[in-house]
C-alpha cells in the first residue's frame, strides 16, 4: 500500500448530504480560499505548532511533543467543547492527524456495508490531490469496497490536469460556486473564480459533475442580475445540471463576519424560480 499521508482534519461515518445516499466523509485540512461564510473556518490553515491551544485546553487534552514539537491529541480525554478551534489564530485545527492509506481503508471496512460512497471534502480536497487519489485508488482495488462510489465536495480550484488524473478512479464531484461575478467571487473567497468556472465546464463534458452548488448570501451574491446571470451561465454548459441552493445561517461562521445577513426561504424560492424558467429541472434548496 502506498506510504503516502494525508493530513485529515475529521472523518463522520454517515452522512446523507455530501453527495447521494449514506456516505463516509473525510473532511481534510487546509484551504486555499478564505471564505468569510465558511462555516468550518478551522479546517482552512495548517497548524504551526504555537501552543496556544495547549494552555487553553479546559481538559489538558493536548500536549506538545517534545521530539517532534508537534501537537499531540488525546481523544480519551477530549470531552469535544471544541475551545482550541476557537482560540486558534491559524484557523486550524490541533486535533488533525496525518493518515497513512491502510489506517483510511480501516475506518471505511467496518461500516461499508451500510453506505452508497465515499466523499472527501475539507478545508479543500483538492489541495492534497495525490492523497486523494491514492483514496479512491484503493477502494476501487479492493473487492470488499469497490461497489462504493468516490465523490469530492470541491471548490473547483484544482487545475484541468488535476482533475484529468482523477477521471479513472472519481465518479463525480459537487463544486460550489462562490459567485459568478469575478470580484464578488473575490470578496467573499479572496481568489478569483477562473478556475472554478473551467472546472465546471470540464467536469460536466466529462460526466463527472455530480452538482453545482450555490451559497446565497443576502446582499452579497443574490442580486438579481448577478443570479439571472448565474442562471444564463450554467444554462450554456447544461440545463441537465443538478443544481443545490444553500441559504446561509451564521452557524459556525468567525465572528469578525456577524454583520453578515441569513438568506431567507422566500428569496431562495425566486431564485430556485429563476432556475426553474430557464429549463432546469433538478434545482434543490437545503
Amino acid at each position: 500500500m502506498s506510504k503516502i499521508q494525508g493530513l485529515v482534519s475529521k472523518i463522520i461515518r454517515f452522512s446523507s448530504v455530501d453527495g447521494p445516499g449514506n456516505r463516509l466523509v473525510i473532511f481534510l485540512q487546509g484551504c486555499n480560499m478564505n471564505c468569510i461564510s465558511c462555516h468550518n473556518p478551522h479546517t482552512i490553515g495548517i497548524c504551526n505548532y504555537c501552543g496556544i491551544c495547549i494552555d487553553e485546553c479546559p481538559v489538558k487534552a493536548l500536549k506538545l511533543e517534545d521530539d517532534s514539537k508537534r501537537i499531540i491529541f488525546d481523544d480519551t480525554v477530549c470531552v469535544n467543547c471544541d475551545y482550541c478551534l476557537k482560540v486558534c489564530p491559524m484557523s486550524s485545527n490541533p486535533r488533525a492527524r496525518w493518515m497513512t492509506i491502510d489506517e483510511i481503508i480501516e475506518e471505511i471496512g467496518p461500516v461499508a456495508p451500510f453506505l452508497s460512497g465515499i466523499t472527501i471534502s475539507g478545508g479543500e480536497a483538492t489541495q492534497q490531490i495525490d492523497f486523494v487519489k491514492e483514496v479512491f485508488t484503493a477502494i476501487k482495488g479492493d473487492s470488499e469496497l469497490s461497489f462504493l462510489t468516490n465523490f469530492i465536495d470541491s471548490n473547483g480550484t484544482a487545475t484541468i490536469d488535476q482533475w484529468e488524473s482523477l477521471l479513472p478512479v472519481m465518479d463525480g464531484a459537487m463544486i460550489d460556486l462562490k459567485a459568478l461575478d469575478s470580484k464578488v467571487h473575490f470578496e467573499l473567497t479572496g481568489i478569483d473564480n477562473e478556475s472554478v468556472l473551467a472546472t465546471i465546464s470540464y467536469l460536466y463534458s466529462r460526466g463527472k459533475l455530480h452538482e453545482v452548488r450555490l451559497l446565497i448570501i443576502s446582499g452579497i451574491n443574490d442580486e438579481e442580475k448577478l443570479i439571472k446571470d448565474t442562471v444564463k451561465y450554467l444554462a450554456g454548459v447544461g440545463k441537465d445540471i443538478r443544481v443545490r441552493l444553500i441559504p446561509f445561517r451564521q452557524h459556525g461562521v468567525r465572528e469578525e463576519y456577524g454583520h453578515l445577513k441569513e438568506t431567507d426561504l422566500e428569496m431562495m424560492g425566486k431564485i430556485k424560480d429563476v432556475f426553474l424558467r430557464e429549463g432546469f429541472r433538478d434545482v434543490y434548496i437545503t
